[in-house]
C-alpha cells in the first residue's frame, strides 16, 4: 500500500482535509511529534505483533509514550507478545514500517485500540508512509478504522 491509498480512503470518507504530507520523516513518534508540534503521547502509534497462529497480525493503536505490557497482552490474547519482523509488517499489515496505520490494512490484521488513547481528544496516526499523518478526534478514529475492540495492554 502507498500513501495515495490511505489518502484516497480518507478523501472517500470526507477526511481528506485532515491528511498532511511532510517533507521530513514522521516515521517515529518523536519525528511525528516534532513535525506536528504536538506532545509525543498524542501520536497514535501502531504496534504490530504476531497473532496466535503466526500467520497474521494484531495491530494495536496506542498513545505515543505507551509500551506493551507483556502480562496484560498475554491475559488478553493468550499468547506472549512478539513484535512482527521488519519484513512481516508489510506482508501481514499492508503498510511499510514508519507508515503503519489503522486504515486500509490487509485482512490478516486485526485492529485493536488501546485505552491509552482515551487521555487525548485529538490524536495523529500515520497515514500510510513515513512522511504523512492524519489529525483525528477519538470519535473520528473509531468511526474510520475497522477495529475489533478497545483493550488495555500497555503501560
Amino acid at each position: 500500500m502507498k500513501t495515495i491509498d490511505v489518502k484516497k480512503f480518507l478523501e472517500s470518507k470526507n477526511y481528506g482535509d485532515r491528511f498532511t504530507q511532510f517533507e521530513q520523516s514522521t516515521a517515529t513518534v518523536g519525528e511525528a511529534a516534532k513535525a506536528l508540534n504536538c506532545d509525543e503521547d498524542q501520536i497514535a502509534k501502531s504496534i504490530t505483533l504476531y497473532n496466535e497462529n503466526g500467520d497474521g497480525a494484531y495491530l494495536i493503536v496506542a498513545s505515543g509514550n505507551s509500551k506493551i505490557d507483556n502480562r496484560s497482552f498475554k491475559d488478553t490474547f493468550g499468547i506472549k507478545a512478539k513484535m512482527l519482523t521488519y519484513e512481516d509488517v508489510e506482508r501481514f499489515v499492508g503498510h511499510k514500517v514508519g507508515g503503519v496505520c489503522p486504515f486500509e490494512v490487509l485482512s490478516t490484521t486485526k485492529i485493536y485500540l488501546d485505552t491509552s488513547l482515551k487521555k487525548h481528544q485529538v490524536v495523529y496516526p500515520a497515514a500510510g508512509d513515513s512522511n504523512s499523518t492524519v489529525k483525528l478526534t477519538l470519535e473520528e478514529l473509531t468511526n474510520l478504522c475497522d477495529f475489533v475492540d478497545w483493550i488495555s495492554v500497555t503501560k
